[in-house]
């Protein structure tokens, strides 16, 4: 058993990328989660009068449904989704859309291979009968 497929494996650009992005992502993660936790959540708590989300919680009967720690989840969701979203989706297919190949408006006649529009019927330079393309 030799070692070759493993070391291509590994070697290969998409595993590398796949190994940036996960470094990123944590690294972005403990930025979003510092933001909301030391910033967003007192400015909130200052508004709403309460100093910590994670320790907001239901009373029914005897039990108790802690929410707080899910706000602060959903927060963080929203400005990481908000960000990749504006930051990296958007500016993504605006310039894909600039440089995105135009689709043709032409094709060649099959048989003296002049362009011709595709939805003709007749090529204009050999008269050949031609089935419009849409």
């Amino acid at each position: 058993m030799t070692m070759g497929g493993f070391k291509k494996f590994l070697l290969r650009g998409n595993v590398i990328e796949l190994a940036v992005a996960v470094v990123i992502g944590t690294a972005f993660t403990a930025i979003v989660n510092s933001f909301v936790r030391d910033l967003l959540t007192p400015a909130i708590s200052a508004i709403a009068g309460k100093p910590d989300f994670g320790s907001l919680e239901l009373q029914i009967g005897s039990a108790s449904i802690t929410y707080g720690n899910f706000l602060n989840a959903l927060v963080s969701f929203l400005i990481v989704a908000t960000v990749v979203y504006f930051f990296i989706v958007r500016p993504y297919e605006l310039l894909m859309t600039r440089f995105r190949p135009t689709e043709k408006e032409t094709r060649d006649c099959p048989e003296c291979l002049t362009e011709v529009p595709k939805a003709a019927t007749r090529c204009s330079a050999c008269t050949t009968q031609l089935t419009p393309v849409s």
